[in-house]
């Protein structure tokens, strides 16, 4: 790297970016891209962090890194540094603090000052950009947006308007800025493209949600702590990794890569892969939808139906290898008895099953705390239960005695684990341990999967987790529910969803298998067009077996015949 000095700047070519560092204010500029501003925020509980004096930067060069340190007098702290860290091709920003608080949010690419021009307020980057890429599906369906809009990399939502966000819990977290308009819903533009995504292991994942939250031509990341990490004596934020790229999967590419080379990601899977993982799937959930009528599709998890929808299923040629039994099977989602109403004899079905040379997965809810004592539970104000609490020793011990009973006693060969979404979000809830944010819900998977793996080695787990950081807690990551509309009301093909999220779990972690999904369809055009497709990108999941729900229309025999065919191919 060639660094030139001026009385007002660093000029720092690297022969992959162009950067300009202020040597008077809290600023750099990223040629072509942005105007970084070097201010941050660390808020704490007892009062938001706001910088009143900035000091000139401080540079220091070594091996190849020129190691820039903003120092910055706070009001919530002893001291505090922005620092960016450049090599050839990635510049990393980060904060440091000194002093004691426990963490509400930090705003990094920006944040409050009063600075020595006596400017004050809320300052922000400037963002040079046209669109940014998100990694994690939302409605209205947005892969590439324009700057001027948010996105929200988290572990929390519904299907509340403005929380339909975490189909993915959690995305890769990652954003890429790119300087053409967006155009289509799923539409991703050539030319070039910045990378820019968060370095931190699971131990440094405690916030709940990354968002990029932009405001008239500038914007910042702010990382919500919800007042769950306690900082005493010094802490450092997790850094925001720029680097140039291709496309946003290179970008993705790009982040799983700097984690692994980092030590804090796995390379890829941490147990061995079983050849039976990557047969076809049917998962019940699509024909319970259909088939209901008045009713809600929970009531349709019952022994009875699966035997008549795989009996059809097979009269036309397909046999799943792995058969999913979907909610709600069991009596609580917590405890996770079976409901011997609708499953009267479950270990004999699945023994059954077993004869046929196929394997049974069960539909487990995570979080809820539905048939667990609070005390296992993170709990409101109130003491209501809220979630159950991985960081609890006795609901560890519960999820033990679980593994025990479905894949022992019952004979189940795994679990899709679903709803990982239904973080218990709140600053004033109570857990046993002191982890949040990502790394609870780490936490949670880690207790499942190494249980289930105690009792059957070859249990498959399926998550909707494709953050590199996750490879040790998933054998297989789901697609998830796909989506309807764009911005302005049009629908978005369904296959043009699986393309766009197949590419995001394909490059967030390449060493795992990929469950396709299939649910919700618009129609049997979209269903035909999106089934074709399955094989092609992962495992293909099968959902329908007599109609579509969304249109009512009924799935032939022709129908099923096709898909038998492309599953041979």
């Amino acid at each position: 790297m060639r660094i030139t000095t001026t009385d007002t700047a660093y000029h720092l070519d690297s022969g992959h970016y162009h950067l300009t560092v202020s040597r008077t204010d809290p600023s750099a500029e990223l040629v072509g891209w942005m105007t970084l501003s070097l201010l941050a925020s660390v808020n704490t509980r007892g009062g938001r962090d706001e910088t009143y004096e900035t000091l000139p930067p401080v540079l220091a060069e070594r091996e190849g890194v020129a190691v820039f340190d903003f120092p910055q007098r706070t009001t919530e702290w002893e001291t505090k540094t922005v620092r960016l860290t450049c090599t050839p091709e990635t510049i990393a920003l980060e904060v440091r603090v000194e002093g004691d608080g426990v963490l509400s949010d930090v705003t990094l690419l920006g944040g409050r000052a009063v600075l020595n021009t006596r400017a004050a307020g809320t300052f922000r980057s400037g963002v040079h950009a046209r669109g940014v890429f998100s990694p994690t599906p939302a409605h209205p369906v947005s892969v590439v947006r324009p700057v001027s809009a948010p996105v929200a990399l988290t572990v929390i939502g519904d299907a509340s308007p403005g929380r339909l966000h975490a189909v993915f819990s959690p995305p890769p977290l990652v954003l890429a800025f790119c300087k053409d308009e967006p155009t289509g819903a799923t539409a991703v533009p050539d030319g070039q493209w910045l990378g820019a995504s968060v370095r931190a292991g699971i131990t440094d994942l405690t916030f709940t949600e990354l968002s990029y939250e932009p405001l008239d031509g500038g914007a910042l990341l702010r990382l919500d702590y919800e007042g769950h990490t306690e900082v005493r004596g010094a802490w450092t934020s997790p850094a925001v990794v720029f680097r140039a790229a291709s496309s946003p999967w290179e970008a993705i590419s790009h982040h799983r890569a700097d984690l692994v080379g980092h030590g804090l990601a796995p390379e890829g899977p941490t147990g061995e892969r079983h050849a039976w993982w990557s047969e076809p799937i049917f998962c019940g959930w699509g024909a319970q939808c259909a088939r209901a009528d008045g009713v809600s599709p929970v009531e349709l998890s019952r022994q009875d139906l699966y035997d008549g929808w795989l009996a059809r299923l097979e009269e036309h040629g397909i046999v799943p290898g792995t058969v999913v039994i979907d909610d709600r099977w069991q009596l609580t989602y917590g405890n996770l008895e079976t409901d011997e109403a609708k499953w009267p004899a479950l270990r004999e079905w699945i023994a059954a099953r077993h004869e046929r040379g196929q394997r049974v997965l069960l539909w487990w809810r995570a979080w809820s705390p539905d048939g667990l004592p609070a005390e296992e539970c993170v709990t409101d104000a109130g003491g209501r239960a809220v979630a159950a609490d991985p960081s609890n020793p006795a609901y560890r011990l519960r999820v033990r005695a679980i593994m025990e009973r479905l894949l022992g006693e019952l004979g189940a060969d795994g679990f899709k684990i679903d709803f990982t979404q239904w973080f218990p979000s709140g600053s004033h809830l109570k857990a046993y341990g002191s982890t949040w944010g990502l790394a609870l819900l780490h936490e949670l998977l880690a207790t499942m999967y190494e249980a289930a793996k105690r009792v059957k080695p070859d249990a498959l787990m399926v998550t909707h987790t494709p953050h590199p950081a996750f490879a040790d807690v998933s054998d297989m990551i789901r697609l998830n529910d796909v989506l309807e509309f764009d911005a302005r009301g049009d629908a978005v093909p369904a296959v043009d969803q699986l393309r766009y999220r197949h590419a995001v779990a394909a490059h967030a972690m390449p060493g795992h298998l990929i469950d396709t999904d299939q649910w919700p369809m618009p129609s049997r055009a979209d269903w035909l067009a999106y089934a074709r497709e399955q094989p092609s990108l992962g495992v293909p999941a099968l959902y329908y077996v007599e109609s579509i729900d969304n249109s009512g229309e009924p799935i032939s025999g022709d129908d099923l015949r096709q898909v038998a065919e492309w599953w041979r191919r």
